[in-house]
């Protein structure tokens, strides 16, 4: 699998002033909104036929962003980010995220079985995206067997970790915690 590494500035115009205190959800989807619209830095993501690629942004007011590229068949798998809030748009082809309407516990725990209706899934083409708040858990994939697609993404306060997990039916299972030198 090949990886972009690196920061990329936004272009002027592009990025949205940095706020005058932390980042809110509806600062971050603005910028990921305003920076996947920017078809100059979408086309410059390389892009590998078989993993995902991504290069680093400077994101507004502290936060961490990522220009990420998707391959056909490939996704997340299931996952949390922590004590941050998040934002993530479509720049080009089509993702979907399925996500759970339930607040995880933070920590002290393995397995979950989960209630009934707590599944939520939603396609999220070019141009659109939305915002989480803490301890969102999802999973978001490129269904397309024949095209790319790009995302913006950002967070705030900057990823102090993500929870893995696995799922098999209602049962949630707690796999992996990763740290930023995991995937920085």
């Amino acid at each position: 699998m090949a990886v972009a590494s690196g920061t990329a500035s936004v272009p002027a115009g592009a990025a949205v002033p940095a706020p005058a205190s932390e980042p809110t959800q509806a600062d971050l989807l603005d910028f990921a909104r305003r920076t996947a619209a920017d078809t100059e830095l979408i086309a410059s993501l390389p892009l590998d036929p078989e993993g995902r690629t991504w290069v680093r942004l400077d994101g507004p007011g502290g936060s961490e962003a990522w220009l990420i590229g998707w391959p056909p068949g490939t996704g997340t798998g299931w996952h949390d980010h922590a004590e941050s809030v998040g934002a993530f748009v479509t720049a080009s082809g089509e993702l979907r995220e399925h996500s759970l309407a339930v607040r995880l516990p933070a920590d002290g725990w393995k397995t979950l079985e989960l209630h009934e209706d707590v599944d939520r899934s939603r396609l999220l083409p070019a141009g659109k995206g939305r915002s989480f708040g803490r301890h969102h858990v999802h999973e978001v994939l490129n269904e397309s067997s024949d095209r790319h697609a790009v995302s913006v993404h950002a967070y705030y306060p900057p990823l102090p970790r993500i929870r893995r997990f696995s799922r098999s039916g209602p049962v949630l299972r707690l796999e992996q915690v990763e740290s930023p030198e995991d995937w920085q």
